[in-house]
Order: C-alpha cells, then sequence, then structure tokens
C-alpha cells in the first residue's frame, strides 16, 4: 500500500490523503463470502439511540472472514488481496485442496500463491494458525483467540500484533497492541505474523464529507448543549460549573473504573495498558 496525495485544487484537497490501492489483485468480492449489511443509525431494537455519532455512510457489502481457522490440517493456497470496506486491513482470498474458498485478514508479507495452512505444529511463517502452547517465545501473532474455538478476537486491525513472552503452567503470556502483557490460555489458536496495511494509520480524511462517508457523524461538545440534553450542558457563557467531566448518563469521564472486577478477564492481566 502506498498513500496518494494531491495538488489543491479544493481546499479540502491540500490535506486529504488516500489509499492507492496498488496491493490490491482483484476488484470485487467472492460472491459466495458477501452478505448483505443492515445499517442501524447506533439505534437498538427500540429505536433508541444507544450508540452515539453514527450515520448511514457509504453502501457496502459485509465479506465473511473466517477468524476461526477451523479448516484444519487442509493446505489452502492464496488466490486475491482484495479491499474490505468493513475494515481498515486488506483480506486475503483462500482456496483450499478441497475447493473450498475463504477469507482471512492478510498479515504483512503474504502474497498471491502463497501456501498457508492451520494445524497443531505448521511452519513458523505468515498466515499459519496454529495453537499457542506450540509457538516459541518471541513469535508475533494475530487474530488471537479469548476462548478455545470461539475465533480470534485480539489485534485485528491494519498494523496490529502481539508478542509471545513466555508461557507460565496454563497460560501464555502476550503482550499486546496496548504494551499490556495478559495471560491468555495456551490452548487459544492465533495466526503468525502482524496484520498488513501498516500505512492506514498515514491517511488524512481531509473534510467532513468523507467522515459521513465513513458513518461518522459530528459530535458535539458537552459543555456547549443545554443542560436537558447532557449534565455538563447549560450555565451563563463558557462554564464547567465545577463539574467532573461525565458522560451523557452522568457516569465519570476521567479515572472512573468501569470493568467488573468479578469477570475472570480481569485477573489475568499482569500489567495494565499505557493511557
Amino acid at each position: 500500500m502506498g498513500i496518494k496525495e494531491f495538488n489543491p485544487y479544493t481546499p479540502s484537497r491540500r490535506f486529504i490523503t488516500i489509499d492507492d490501492k496498488k496491493d490490491i489483485t482483484k476488484e470485487t468480492p467472492e460472491k459466495s463470502l458477501i452478505q448483505t449489511l443492515r445499517r442501524t443509525g447506533g439505534r437498538n431494537n427500540t429505536g433508541r439511540i444507544t450508540s452515539r455519532f453514527i450515520t448511514g455512510g457509504h453502501k457496502k457489502q459485509y465479506r465473511v472472514i473466517d477468524f476461526k481457522r477451523d479448516k484444519k490440517d487442509i493446505e489452502g493456497v492464496i488466490t486475491a488481496i482484495e479491499y474490505d470496506p468493513n475494515r481498515n486491513c486488506r483480506i486475503a482470498l483462500i482456496q483450499y485442496k478441497d475447493g473450498e474458498r475463504r477469507y482471512i485478514i492478510a498479515p504483512l508479507g503474504l502474497n498471491v500463491s502463497d501456501k498457508i495452512i492451520a494445524a497443531e505444529n505448521p511452519d513458523i511463517k505468515a498466515g499459519n494458525a496454529m495453537p499457542l502452547k506450540n509457538m516459541p517465545d518471541g513469535t508475533v501473532v494475530h487474530n488471537i483467540e479469548l476462548t478455545p474455538g470461539r475465533g480470534g478476537q485480539m489485534a485485528r486491525s491494519a498494523g496490529a500484533f502481539a508478542q509471545i513472552m513466555g508461557k507460565e503452567g496454563d497460560h501464555v503470556i502476550l503482550k499486546m497492541p496496548s504494551s499490556e502483557l495478559r495471560k491468555i490460555r495456551k490452548d487459544c489458536w492465533a495466526t503468525i505474523g502482524q496484520v498488513g496495511n501498516l500505512e492506514h494509520e498515514n491517511i488524512v480524511v481531509g473534510k467532513a464529507g468523507k467522515s459521513r462517508w465513513l458513518g461518522i457523524r459530528p459530535a458535539t461538545r458537552a459543555i456547549v448543549k443545554n443542560p436537558c440534553d447532557h449534565p455538563m450542558g447549560g450555565g451563563e457563557g463558557k462554564s464547567k460549573s465545577g463539574q467532573h467531566p461525565v458522560s451523557p448518563t452522568n457516569v465519570k469521564a476521567k479515572g472512573f473504573k468501569t470493568r467488573n472486577r468479578k469477570k475472570l478477564s480481569s485477573s489475568l492481566i499482569i500489567t495494565r495498558r499505557k493511557i
């Protein structure tokens, strides 16, 4: 991937940058692996907005991604690297020997005609999937499971990766993309390598209209709202009224811990992420 810039023939074009998509080898998605994606506008089943600042955005179809990598011991060949409008990384189309096709997240260095496999002890090569217990210390991984058999849930965005720091009993110690150190069950599976499309973080949106294409509405500051719309709203002039920052539902927004202490996940964190 490369970053494409423009001559400033409009004010927004002076700053806007886009992905040149030169690494993409196939323009149209696999018909058998797409689904209709309905938009919610951030509303739940009763019509109330439960997730703010969401709008329609450009029409797009969902690509069904194989996060579980449950097609074990069958070698597949990468037939295409494709663009996915639902995520910031690339996806790779796999053709297995039995004829089945699946999408996976494309790791860095994976190219068309490369062979990959999901097995208990495959080669340590980008794109191969295996249990964490069989990987050597220092291995870089992505698409990591939290619960065995549930499918990868962590380190799935562009440029993300985690590193195996060691093994301890029934757990493997991972350094997460956030620099957090945490334990993961050794039976969980992960895919070797770093997620590709590293240059995505350098893209500049450049104008409000492009954010709307992406499904992002404008976010109004709390302090300028009316008191009926936000706890921090109202008052004469530019005033916070001496109140600590809170959410619209009056939950403290800075320093207030919302993690459930009874959850098992909390006990597996060795070192917290750095904010």
